[in-house]
This record gives C-alpha cells, structure tokens and sequence, in this order.
C-alpha cells in the first residue's frame, strides 16, 4: 500500500464528499492522525474535512469523544462496539455529517490470543444512521497495520457513499 494510493483514494472521497455537500470528522486511536494526514493531503479538502480527534488513551476516548466507560470496560478499546462510540462520537462533537473512526493493535507488542497484533477495528457513521463497522485483521510491521488501516477506512467511506472500489 504506498502513498500515492493512499492520496488516490484521499482525493477520490474528497469529491464524493464536496459533490454531496458533506464534511467528514475522523476518530483516530492506532492509526495516529494518519487519516486527517491522508485527506489533508488533497488540495481543498478544508472544503469537506472538517476535524479530526486523536484519542490513542482510553481517558481521551472518554472525555474527547463521550465513549462511556461500560463501553471500553465491557468490549475494551479494541472492539467494534468502541469504534462505533467513537464514530458516533465524533460526530455529536463535530459539524460533520460523516464520520470514520479507528482502534487497533498495530503493534509490534500489545497484541493478545484474542486481539492479536494487526486486528483493527474500523467503524463508519453518518448523522441519522446507525454506525456500521467490521474487524480486519491485517499482517504486517506497525506501518503497514497503520497503512492498511486507513485505507480500509477510506474504502469504507468510498463504499457507504456509493462509489465503491
């Protein structure tokens, strides 16, 4: 997965977003801010990129995005039930009307039986919708986990806005 897919389909969501009049916030925990980096790339994207939130620490999923503790207590932060608070979330704390949020094990360490390393949730919401989202499970060193996590978000949203791969 290089970079310049990555921008590919950075710009790709960008005009489906402005064609559509829509702003997108991300909710990011493993992937870092990879994914506001990736949209931000793209000339213009202030039109439809609205903010994003960096909440690696269960504390910061809490208080930055509302994730409530039964949430991370019950399922852990690595769970599609926790990607799902997050994207909704972000969008309760944003002006956007799409959101895409990420949680994972990227490792090389943190990784256990039942949450390896490279298992990566990814959850995508829109206002007046019910969150969806799905587990990966990627292999790979800690950047390519990274990578390809946000390319599933970003194909994730391509594919919730029609355009699909």
């Amino acid at each position: 997965m290089s970079r310049n897919t990555l921008n590919a389909l950075a710009a790709r969501l960008g005009a489906q977003l402005q064609r559509r009049r829509l702003k997108l916030a991300a909710a990011e925990s493993c992937t870092g801010g990879w994914i506001a980096q990736a949209v931000t790339s793209v000339s213009g994207s202030s039109a439809w990129f609205e903010r994003g939130f960096v909440t690696y620490s269960n504390e910061a999923k809490k208080e930055s995005l509302g994730v409530r503790s039964a949430v991370l207590s019950r399922h852990g932060a690595v769970s599609e039930e926790t990607a799902r608070a997050m994207a909704a979330g972000a969008l309760a704390r944003s002006r956007a009307q799409v959101a895409v949020a990420v949680t994972g094990v990227a490792g090389p360490t943190g990784g256990t039986r039942r949450k390896p390393v490279g298992m990566v949730c990814v959850a995508w919401a829109r206002r007046g919708a019910a969150p969806q989202s799905a587990t990966f499970r990627f292999r790979g060193g800690r950047e390519s986990v990274r990578r390809q996590s946000v390319a599933a978000a970003l194909r994730g949203l391509l594919d919730r806005l029609g355009e699909g791969r």
